[in-house]
């Protein structure tokens, strides 16, 4: 350890984002930048000689996945996982990892998973500055929604797609129909960005819930739900591993 900090790791094969994460750690008066690689040789070596409290790991790498890379540590550091691809977002919790980053990362988002790192026991006292706390914490798994005079408890993991009714948005889950006044950004700024995808100007889609995809549909159990051509570099992207 460096004094009271948390030594980090950036292990990524992309330069852009080896030098955002090293900026971000940098801002970060907790966190310590100890090294960057672009493979796992390079960090196993790393790791090797040095002590690593923390690795943001790019879970798309040459050779070996990610998460791979950590079930092959026989006393892995902590971990942060990042990613452009939301399907490995369940692998990568499962493996017990403090947080997933969905690329591009913000540095508030980038903030709230260092907070969660500060939770953890480590052998760190300090807790992040007033002013650098993230604005979004807890996360929640569910939302309310206001419909017929009162306020309706949704579980996210219900939820199988939102559709936007100008004024209005209609949330579909496999039970039930809940439509509620206000707009599809608002319920959008409320769903994690790791199982939620943005189809069309008017529909929110959950990934978990989609049975099959063309370049212009998306089924979800029973419905047919468009993606528009603005969004349908982001929804390939996204679903290209799926």
């Amino acid at each position: 350890m460096n004094g009271k900090k948390i030594n980090c790791l950036i292990v990524d094969d992309e330069p852009p984002a080896l030098q955002l994460m090293e900026k971000y750690i940098n801002a970060v008066p907790v966190l310590h930048f100890a090294g960057k690689c672009s493979n796992a040789v390079d960090a196993m070596s790393i790791l090797q000689q040095n002590s690593i409290d923390l690795i943001f790991l790019d879970i798309q790498m040459p050779h070996i996945l990610g998460t791979d890379f950590i079930r092959a540590l026989i006393n892995p550091p902590k971990v942060v996982f990042t990613t452009a691809f939301r399907k490995f977002a369940v692998e990568g919790f499962e493996l017990d990892a403090v947080d997933y980053l969905l690329k591009p990362i913000s540095f508030e988002r980038f903030l709230k998973a260092v907070n969660k790192v500060m939770k953890l026991n480590l052998p760190v006292v300090p807790t992040l500055p007033q002013d650098m706390m993230p604005k979004n914490e807890p996360e929640r798994s569910f939302l309310f929604l206001r419909a017929d005079r009162k306020n309706l408890k949704i579980q996210l993991h219900e939820i199988l797609f939102v559709e936007s009714l100008k004024d209005y948005v209609k949330v579909v889950t496999k039970d039930r129909t809940i439509v509620s006044k206000q707009s599809i950004s608002a319920i959008e700024e409320n769903l994690p960005e790791e199982a939620f995808l943005r189809i069309h100007r008017s529909f929110i889609v959950s990934i978990s819930k989609i049975e099959s995809f063309t370049a212009g549909l998306i089924q979800v159990g029973k419905y047919e739900l468009p993606v528009s051509r603005s969004y349908r570099h982001e929804v390939e992207k996204a679903l290209k591993h799926f």
